[in-house]
């Protein structure tokens, strides 16, 4: 396997959940060269929304969003860093994909091909799977100063990937394939899949997460597969 030797460091805010009815109305960016364990470049722009259902989360009022900026000149740079990415990098990587995909789309740019997720793709010794961000900062001696604006969640990566002593053996893990599969556990031992990495899907009444062959190996329980592997 080629590892990435620069990464995209990704980070969106939206208007709300549902990239159908919502809006995205942040991006933000920072290339990151692996191996010099350093940032190349850093960015962020709104982008214009009317309303902002999410604002008491992500703190961007809509008419901010309105005021003159020059978003052309900051997608257009946004769209340069991407094409020398070798891979995309996020947090919570199927919610922003979510939102950056159809973005790219309208505006006719290829799809990046590889995404890795550091909340649900990679094991990070010492804490349990899918950490929050701030938990992962916070475990790599970071200072949580602030959070829910896209490029300070980018740089709060950046510092993580910048010292973690593994971080080729870490985004070699994040590219193997996955998929969504189903803990296998009667409801008294749920809190077996929760510190498992799983997630209660209400709609589905399961506990699911997305795995890759080498997780699902090592899991203490049974699962069932959700979607064919790649």
């Amino acid at each position: 396997m080629n590892l990435p030797r620069r990464l995209l460091l990704l980070d969106t805010e939206t208007t709300g959940l549902d990239p159908p009815a919502d809006e995205l109305c942040e991006v933000g960016a920072v290339l990151f060269s692996v191996p010099h364990r350093a940032v190349l470049q850093q960015l962020s722009f709104l982008l214009p929304v009317s309303a902002n259902d999410a604002v008491s989360v992500n703190g961007i009022d809509p008419q901010l969003t309105q005021v003159g900026q020059p978003q052309q000149q900051a997608q257009g740079l946004f769209l340069a860093m991407l094409a020398v990415a070798d891979a995309v990098v996020c947090h919570n990587a199927a919610f922003d994909r979510s939102w950056l995909e159809p973005w790219l789309q309208r505006m006719g740019v290829e799809h990046p091909s590889q995404w890795i997720c550091t909340c649900e793709g990679i094991s990070w010794e010492g804490l349990r799977p899918n950490p929050l961000l701030m938990t992962l900062a916070l475990a790599h001696g970071i200072p949580v100063w602030a959070a829910h604006r896209a490029l300070t969640d980018c740089i709060y990566l950046a510092q993580v990937l910048e010292r973690d002593p593994l971080l080729e053996q870490h985004l070699a893990e994040g590219l193997q394939p996955r998929q969504r599969v189903a803990a296998d556990l009667t409801y008294s031992r749920r809190e077996e899949a929760r510190a498992a990495g799983f997630r209660w899907v209400a709609e589905a009444k399961q506990w699911q997460r997305r795995c890759s062959a080498e997780q699902i190996a090592a899991l203490p329980f049974p699962v069932i597969p959700l979607e064919p592997y790649p």
